[in-house]
């Protein structure tokens, strides 16, 4: 038997074009079953500032975490995710890059008959969804009211942050956990799956657009407290 406590600790770190307020359905589901959960507001301008302020929160748990990350997020745990209060990684619809992998070398290649998420030319080095595709592409499960309160609150995504490139993967030496959603159209679910099946990660899968951290919090929340329970 393993000597290592439950984690009692989350830590949940959004991705690219929106910020840390799309936890809250998960966020309060934890908190309501005695987890002590914080939520990571990562400024999205380079992988590198993104894992040292993802980090700095990992700094602050006092004992074994659960680090989580959505689709950029994925980036930043697999990088941030080495720090020794880390007992497991959640990926939520996320990247979850191999050393020397960026988003941009795992986007470069769709597919075919992959949906191409509606990303804007770079505008002084940030990148944008278009708006008006937004809910479609991002938010299909969501309410059309959500949906445009997301696109309307874009966060820039820095181009260092989708060319940033992973140093050592976390995902080799701490447990993953992978939650695949099926009606993904900015990251296709065949992406998804080969990721991780690459990783060793414990998959999922549940119906769910790429706002599935959203749309579907107890889903999420349910991966969440399975990989507590893991063991190094």
């Amino acid at each position: 038997m393993s000597t290592v406590p439950e984690a009692k600790n989350v830590v949940l770190v959004h991705g690219g074009f929106v910020d840390g307020s799309g936890w809250k359905g998960v966020y309060d589901l934890l908190r309501a079953d005695g987890y002590a959960v914080s939520i990571v507001q990562n400024p999205t301008i380079s992988l590198q500032g993104d894992a040292a302020t993802a980090k700095q929160v990992l700094d602050a748990q006092d004992g074994p975490t659960v680090l989580v990350g959505h689709s950029y997020g994925g980036a930043v745990i697999s990088e941030a995710g080495n720090h020794e209060n880390v007992s497991a990684l959640v990926y939520v619809a996320a990247f979850a890059p191999d050393k020397g992998e960026s988003v941009n070398t795992l986007i470069a290649d769709p597919p075919p008959g992959a949906p191409v998420p509606p990303i804007l030319p770079p505008q002084d080095g940030f990148l944008f969804l278009d708006r008006e595709k937004f809910a479609a592409s991002f938010a299909g499960d969501l309410p059309a009211d959500e949906a445009r309160f997301l696109a309307d609150s874009q966060v820039p995504w820095g181009l260092d942050a989708l060319g940033g490139t992973v140093g050592q993967p976390a995902w080799r030496t701490k447990p993953s956990f992978y939650l695949v959603a099926t009606d993904d159209r900015m990251i296709p679910p065949p992406a998804q799956r080969a990721m991780a099946e690459r990783a060793g990660a414990t998959v999922t899968e549940t119906g769910g657009s790429h706002a599935v951290y959203v749309s579907r919090p107890a889903e999420v929340a349910a991966l969440i407290k399975k990989a507590a329970g893991a063991t190094v």
